[in-house]
């Protein structure tokens, strides 16, 4: 494991800061992206590794990381991670977990106070789980090392609020009604899906800080959310487009880069496999023909793709 600082760049008018929170091994190549066999790794190890790759032990590089977005006058954060001493039994690279995102924010030069939008490209436990911290008093889980305390504990969600105040928080309506209560917390398939969606989400719909969105959602002149489903009901991207550079900030739509040489690949966590290629190939074809960068939620490395047509598929520009 690895911590890296900020890392910051600038397409035409928008500023784009990358805080990592955490980067190293995470899970077995093939358990992560099932279809892509032993070869497709190791044909293209040379550049899979070390970024992406764990050839030694076969296992697949990712990042825990958050996009922060300078675009017209506003602060933008693009997902918020695991959050600290949460709930999480049914995955346990996220259970309890503590972070120092706070710490790491702040020292890119945010602070709660200053964030004016919330991105959540989807409702998984890993994008939204700074969307909230514990009320005044209601725990410690918001600190690193800290416990969970009544606030953390992942019940009702009624000691949980906004983390960023003065934000408005832009869901996928899709994702919303499958997570939420309406569709008894993603059918009720796994128990983690209603505590994320009360530690994390409930509050801020209590708080009156949720947008919820669906097809397109215009932010500002520079930036827009078009919805790509199949990872989720509601998955989504979003799209930078300023001074004549181009960005689509992905999110799970690509867990690992070999997902780019052949969309039909899906991670082990699409809940709809044929709608996910549908929508990775679509997103894939605009970024190689309009030369968009495409920055998925948790690659490694530079953390971005330039992706060009090869064949039926594509190949990463290096």
């Amino acid at each position: 494991m690895t911590r890296e600082n900020a890392q910051r760049t600038v397409l035409g008018d928008v500023e784009i800061i990358r805080v990592v929170e955490w980067r190293g091994p995470f899970a077995p190549a093939r358990e992560l992206v099932p279809t892509a066999g032993a070869e497709t790794w190791r044909s293209n190890e040379d550049w899979l590794a070390p970024d992406h790759w764990d050839p030694a032990d076969d296992l697949a590089v990712m990042a825990l990381q958050t996009w922060v977005l300078r675009s017209a006058g506003r602060t933008i954060l693009v997902d918020t991670g695991v959050g600290n001493g949460r709930e999480r039994p049914g995955s346990p690279q996220f259970h309890h977990w503590q972070g120092d995102f706070l710490g790491h924010l702040e020292r890119a030069g945010v602070r709660p106070e200053d964030v004016d939008v919330v991105v959540n490209t989807h409702l998984h436990a890993d994008h939204v789980g700074w969307n909230t911290r514990p009320a005044e008093g209601a725990g410690s889980a918001d600190s690193a090392g800290g416990s969970s305390g009544t606030g953390g504990s992942g019940g009702s969600g009624e000691e949980w609020v906004p983390t960023f105040p003065h934000a408005q928080y832009l869901v996928p309506a899709a994702d919303d009604a499958h997570f939420g209560p309406d569709n008894a917390y993603g059918g009720g398939l796994r128990q983690d899906d209603r505590l994320v969606y009360e530690d994390s989400v409930a509050p801020l719909h209590r708080a009156g800080r949720t947008l919820l969105w669906d097809g397109v959602h215009r932010i500002d002149e520079h930036l827009t959310l078009e919805s790509a489903p199949g990872h989720t009901p509601g998955s989504a991207v979003l799209r930078l487009a300023s001074g004549g550079e181009r960005a689509v900030f992905v999110g799970d739509l690509l867990h690992s880069p070999v997902q780019i040489l052949d969309p039909a690949h899906n991670s082990c966590f699409c809940l709809d496999a044929a709608a996910a290629s549908v929508s990775r190939r679509r997103i894939l074809e605009r970024a190689a023909d309009e030369r968009e960068l495409v920055v998925p939620a948790h690659f490694g490395g530079s953390g971005t793709a330039e992706v060009r047509r090869e064949g039926s598929g594509f190949r990463v520009r290096r």
